[in-house]
Formats: structure tokens, C-alpha cells, sequence
């Protein structure tokens, strides 16, 4: 009998944010939107605001805000703008957007 046993997969993120700019903002919502809606508490994200922290930005090569980095599941992704477009992000993260 052949028997698999699905994991949960954990997802981690890094947020690059500029401020309290409207698309850090509106970025940081529809992350957490996402999370919430397809994650169910399997995830973390770390924000981190380049006006505060500009050496952590210059040593992951952030050029632009916002930028998220996908470190969890590998491989490693980067993602530019609000991510507004929520099906597109689910695709990108391996999620069924359909799915609520």
C-alpha cells in the first residue's frame, strides 16, 4: 500500500517598503489579505522599511518599493508593486486563487 502524507507548506516572506507610501500600504494589506485568506496562520512576514533600514535593502539588491521576497517555499522569488493583482500573486505562491 503505497500511503503520502501531504505537509503543510509554510510560506515566509520579506516585505520592502518605503514609508507609509499609499503602495507600501495598499501592498502590506493585500499580503496580509492573501495570507489570511489562503495561508491559515502558516505564514510570516517580516516588513522591512527601507527609509529605516537602508543597509538591509542595499544588501538584497532592493532597487524599488514595494518588493516582496518569497524565501519560503524555495525557490526564491521576488515580487515588485502592490500586489494587487490577487490571482496572479496565489499563481506565482503555487496557491489555487479560486480557493477561499
Amino acid at each position: 500500500m503505497n500511503t503520502t502524507v501531504k505537509s503543510h507548506v509554510r510560506f515566509s516572506f520579506q516585505l520592502f517598503i518605503a514609508g507609509g507610501t499609499p503602495n507600501s500600504l495598499q501592498a502590506q494589506g493585500n499580503l496580509n489579505a492573501l495570507c489570511r485568506l489562503h495561508m491559515a496562520g502558516e505564514f510570516e512576514i517580516e516588513v522591512i522599511d527601507v527609509f529605516l533600514q537602508p543597509e538591509r535593502a542595499l544588501a538584497e539588491g532592493i532597487l524599488m518599493t514595494p518588493m516582496l521576497i518569497v524565501l519560503e517555499p524555495a525557490p526564491r522569488k521576488r515580487i515588485a508593486g502592490t500586489l494587487s493583482n490577487s490571482a496572479i500573486l496565489a499563481d506565482a505562491l503555487g496557491l489555487d486563487p479560486a480557493a477561499q
